[in-house]
């Protein structure tokens, strides 16, 4: 007999009759959905400005303007802003110089000591420098220290809930379960929608049902991006355990026949330019884009790790290191990242939309307000049905025995 909710649900509830396996599939849509969903609201909503983090970044960012130069103006050299950044720094660590290949910008990141970086990622500080003159656009201070900026509290809400490595995973545990909605959501659309033509709406009926329609409506449209950003949501979130991982496997291998040789002093430290130079004319099709410092817990004790990337806009999320010793200056091998780590770099512009320019970004602004819609109606839906379950039990009329009546 198809019940009265059955009728307005658009579900004829003898289908879990003949298939309990649509059953268990509802049973997994409503428990993940309902556990993760707070939580995917959250990343919905700092996910927002994050899309747009690098226009946003130029908004707030204070630092003073470029230098107007001529077209085709070089770079000043690597060795310059270095040089400069331990002037100012007397005695601090140099972990990467990084060279922005949208902007004329060229930052130093720095810190403390190596220890105390390896301790706290945190006490990382940067000084930028526009990469025509050498002046100081803008220092930052040690992540915090002077407050978090915007972007920085939507990031780390976004990335950990400010919890590190356990918010990282707890975060990544919720867009598996994300996942698993999305996946269980297509295997009950079709039972559910049967007897409806596809994109209805009955506005006529009840608010729920109107709302109802609208949500697997919204959730079938979104869905191939939700899924994207979900599965490379999960992706992201396991970035600190696989590179640990890297380092304590291919790292650890590479590393093993320099082993016991004694680890280059700051003295000893051979040009970083002459390092990116070799790189650059080594690998033409590739853009050099980073020098990382011997002794990062990114790189190695002996080598300058130089990052580069491709050219194209997606594949200029991949990247490659090359080392170079530290020593001579001599560029020694390119490095294979594994496929866990390639994953991971594709990951991350899929799951931003950052590879496009800004119409992919306004797309994914877009998909991201209708995925905040879409999760706010399967809560509602799920409320409105409790308060109606309750109602239904607070007015029925209790059982009584056959005796009770005497």
């Amino acid at each position: 007999m198809v019940t009265k909710m059955s009728v307005q649900s658009g579900f004829d509830e003898r289908v879990y009759e003949r298939k309990p396996a649509l059953r268990r599939w509802l049973f997994v849509h409503k428990w993940s959905s309902l556990i993760c969903t707070l939580f995917l609201l959250l990343i919905c909503l700092t996910g927002l400005p994050l899309v747009l983090r690098e226009e946003l970044n130029d908004l707030l960012n204070g630092g003073l303007p470029y230098a107007k130069v001529a077209d085709g103006t070089p770079n000043i050299s690597l060795d310059r802003v270095v040089d400069a950044s331990r002037k100012m720094y007397p005695g601090e660590a140099i972990i990467t110089v990084f060279v922005d290949d949208d902007e004329p910008k060229i930052m130093v990141f720095m810190a403390s000591s190596l220890e105390a970086f390896k301790a706290d990622r945190r006490s990382l500080f940067s000084i930028s420098f526009d990469a025509h003159t050498g002046d100081v656009l803008k220092q930052t201070k040690p992540f915090g220290a002077d407050g978090l900026t915007f972007l920085q509290w939507m990031l780390s809400l976004h990335r950990d809930l400010f919890m590190g490595l356990t918010g990282e995973l707890f975060l990544g545990a919720m867009a598996l379960l994300f996942v698993a909605a999305i996946v269980s959501g297509i295997a009950i659309y079709g039972p559910f929608t049967r007897k409806l033509d596809f994109g209805t709406v009955r506005a006529g009926r009840s608010r729920r049902l109107k709302w109802l329609d609208l949500h697997n409506l919204l959730g079938v449209v979104t869905l191939g991006w939700a899924l994207v950003v979900g599965v490379t949501g999960v992706i992201n979130e396991l970035s600190t355990p696989l590179f640990a991982l890297w380092q304590q496997t291919d790292v650890r291998a590479m590393l093993a026949p320099m082993q016991g040789k004694p680890v280059p002093q700051i003295s000893e430290l051979s040009s970083p330019q002459v390092a990116y130079d070799r790189v650059k004319a080594a690998f033409p099709d590739m853009i050099t884009s980073s020098v990382v410092y011997p002794g990062s817990p990114f790189g190695s004790p002996f080598h300058y790790v130089v990052w580069t990337k491709g050219k194209e806009p997606l594949t200029s999320r991949l990247f490659s290191p090359v080392l170079v010793d530290a020593r001579t200056g001599a560029l020694v091998s390119a490095v294979t990242m594994p496929w866990y780590l390639r994953a991971l770099e594709l990951s991350r512009p899929l799951h931003f939309g950052d590879y496009g320019g800004m119409p992919l970004k306004i797309i994914w602004v877009l998909l991201d307000l209708v995925t905040i819609f879409v999760l706010g109606s399967g809560l509602y839906l799920w409320f409105v049905r409790s308060w109606a379950t309750k109602a239904r039990s607070a007015t029925a009329l209790p059982l009584t025995s056959p005796g009770a009546a005497e």
